[in-house]
């Protein structure tokens, strides 16, 4: 493996930052009278338990996390949203205005986003045509200011896993680290990352609960890393970014992972009847093999197509202008209702707009 030197890859002033302590950091433990955080002891007329404030390394949820995902809890991140965990690594190791990362298009759009607020330069390094990374490509692209590598798999938009042995080239060949954006890993067949992280010192996975768990509203992702990587992350986050709420709705949904289980069997269900169906419409080029919880599927006009979904009041994603993934919709599977009204509407656009211009074309 490539030399890893987290004290080098860290920013200087990160490094030598001395965090804000919170009321809560600094005691640890339970106590009847907190008079330490100039809380409102009255407490809101309507919110009556909200009135302190929550757990700042949210302790409860991380073991409970830590024995689902078989890591320890000094090794989770709790952010609000995978948004807050991607944004977070920029201003930890991204030295703004001299740093870059890599980023494999297409690919989850925040990678970028971030890197721009951050003033990081972005090199990329296009997918494929299979969808998957161009090891030679990336290679090309590392200098001594490459700081993060970002890996989506399974990957959003094209929906296909990354192939493992190819994580592992670039694990082992880059100094820098490595992020592995495993949100919908919990739709696909490919085992996580997670187990090698006792491998790989510079390797970061990324997971969040608004996929398989349908907890999207609740904006909770997690960041898993070695211990040393976590302590600089919490360095750098707001002391309390997660709410009481979330806490607690958190701890209460994490006690159901069978029920979980459960729904993630019954999406990939729908998500293969659907292929099916798709597959079956003169207006389908092709549907993308997927380890996600939705479709990529190139069709014949794909923005009219779009359109006229609108008009219809069902919203899929537009991605017809993304280079590798021309004249594609990204199509999430809904309920069963919601996948009914979908095919029914493709149905109506087939008889009522896509055959009547065959026909006058012909």
């Amino acid at each position: 493996m490539s030399a890893f030197d987290l004290d080098k890859l860290v920013r200087p002033n990160i490094r030598d930052l001395v965090p804000y302590s919170s009321a809560r950091d600094e005691f640890k433990g339970e106590a009847s009278v907190y008079l330490d955080a100039n809380e409102n002891s009255l407490g809101s007329p309507t919110l009556k338990w909200y009135n302190r404030y929550p757990d700042p390394l949210q302790w409860k949820v991380k073991q409970q996390l830590a024995d689902i995902k078989h890591v320890a809890p000094e090794q989770i991140f709790i952010g609000n949203g995978s948004d807050e965990c991607i944004d977070l690594l920029y201003r930890t190791f991204c030295i703004p205005g001299m740093d870059n990362v890599i980023i494999c298009p297409p690919t989850y759009g925040m990678y970028a986003v971030s890197a721009n607020i951050n003033d990081t330069s972005i090199r990329q390094a296009p997918l494929l045509d299979d969808f998957q990374l161009n090891l030679a490509h990336i290679e090309q692209l590392i200098d001594a200011h490459t700081k993060i590598i970002w890996i989506c798999s399974p990957n959003n938009p094209t929906g296909n896993s990354i192939n493992r042995h190819d994580i592992e080239m670039v694990l082992n060949n880059f100094s820098g680290l490595v992020v592995v954006d495993e949100a919908y890993i919990n739709f696909s067949r490919q085992r996580s990352l997670l187990a090698d992280l006792a491998e790989y010192p510079n390797l970061v996975v990324l997971q969040t609960l608004s996929k398989a768990w349908g907890l999207a509203g609740l904006r909770l992702g997690m960041m898993m890393a070695s211990t040393a990587i976590i302590e600089l992350i919490n360095k750098v986050k707001p002391p309390y970014n997660i709410g009481i709420h979330t806490q607690q709705l958190v701890t209460e949904a994490l006690q159901h992972t069978a029920a979980v289980n459960d729904m993630i069997m019954a999406l990939v269900d729908m998500r293969e009847a659907l292929e099916e169906v798709f597959y079956q419409m003169p207006i389908v080029e092709k549907v993308y093999p997927s380890d996600a919880n939705f479709l990529l599927v190139r069709m014949k006009d794909a923005q009219s197509i779009y359109n006229y979904l609108l008009t219809q009041g069902i919203v899929v994603r537009d991605r017809s202008n993304v280079k590798l993934i021309e004249n594609c919709l990204r199509i999430t599977v809904g309920t069963e209702q919601e996948n009914t009204a979908l095919v029914d509407a493709l149905g109506s656009y087939i008889a009522h707009t896509y055959l009547p211009k065959i026909k006058s074309n012909a």
